[in-house]
């Protein structure tokens, strides 16, 4: 009797699955657990998505699509405004250049501040951003032998051997 109970139970459940969580202009998988579904997130590892689950007094292996409406704001709220519950030395951008103010970006918009602050240093044409203009290893690594983007070097054997055949066959004729 007791798996017939559990039966009944699952569709009743997947009925009020979310299968989709906003936060940050990305969709998160309500199918997942909290902490996981958090990490996809950019912006947000998973320790800080074990600490937003804290914060916001919910079970970080709790499915997060089954949590009730109040549980996935509470969620979204800190997620989105993580610079006010989290000490300033864990968030992802501190002293902006602009503003000076210490934030946490998530989603979206940590690619957008990425490639603006890359393209800020090409028109300052700092050493970064000279490297990153001619497309060049930007963080001291080496490049004597890898990062070459040049195509192959040496010989082609399969583009002889066709060239070789397509002569022949021209004498042949």
């Amino acid at each position: 009797m007791s798996t017939e109970e559990s039966q009944d139970d699952s569709p009743e459940e997947e009925e009020d699955l979310q299968y989709f969580v906003r936060i940050g202009g990305a969709d998160l998988d309500g199918t997942k657990t909290v902490e996981r579904s958090l990490s996809e997130l950019d912006g947000i590892g998973t320790r800080t998505a074990r600490l937003v689950a804290e914060k916001a007094d919910v079970d970080r292996n709790a499915t997060f699509g089954l949590l009730d409406e109040d549980d996935i704001d509470a969620v979204v709220d800190i997620a989105e405004n993580l610079e006010d519950h989290v000490p300033s030395w864990m968030t992802n951008r501190q002293n902006d250049f602009f503003t000076g103010e210490t934030t946490h970006l998530v989603g979206t918009d940590v690619s957008e501040k990425r490639r603006h602050d890359i393209n800020r240093m090409k028109i300052i044409e700092s050493y970064k951003g000279v490297r990153h203009k001619r497309g060049q290893k930007v963080r001291g690594q080496r490049t004597k032998s890898t990062g070459r983007s040049e195509g192959t070097i040496g010989v082609n054997v399969e583009e002889i051997r066709e060239e070789m055949a397509d002569e022949e066959e021209g004498d042949d004729e």
